[in-house]
This record gives structure tokens, sequence and C-alpha cells, in this order.
């Protein structure tokens, strides 16, 4: 699984966060996003990994801009992991 956190700059409330997260979610295929409006950022956990280029398309036209990527493996980590 990979985990992918992406800059965002524009988000200003929890509908910009739902605006985002809902733009992700309906292009791609996700097992979880997350925006956050005070950390500027939003992240993804998906199965495989997602290029830039790809996020950015959808992010750039939601009216939000991308300021950076990184994809890493996520470890999943609990009382049982």
């Amino acid at each position: 699984m990979k985990k992918i956190t992406v800059g965002i700059e524009g988000m200003m409330c929890g509908m910009c966060e739902a605006h985002v997260n809902d733009a992700i979610r309906k292009e791609f295929s996700v097992k979880k996003v997350s925006a956050d409006r005070k950390k500027k950022q939003a992240v993804i956990l998906s199965e495989t990994e997602i290029p830039e280029d790809a996020i950015k398309n959808v992010i750039d036209p939601t009216g939000y801009t991308m300021t950076s990527y990184n994809c890493e493996e996520y470890v999943r980590k609990g009382l049982f992991g």
C-alpha cells in the first residue's frame, strides 16, 4: 500500500476539504483520502502509486493549487500490526 502526501494551497474551510476529497475519490480508486486545510495537505492511501501529474490534473481544476508530492510505502501500525 502507498501513502501519498500532497501539498495543497487554497483550502479555507471544511467544504474545501470535502471538495478535494470528493475530487480525488471520484477520479481514483483509493482506500482513504483525508484533506486538512490547517496542514495544507491531503493524505491518500492507495493500493498502487498514483502519478504526480495525474493528481495535479485532478486538483488544479478544483481551484486549489498542488504544491508538493511525496509517495512512500505505508506500513499499517496498530495493536495487531
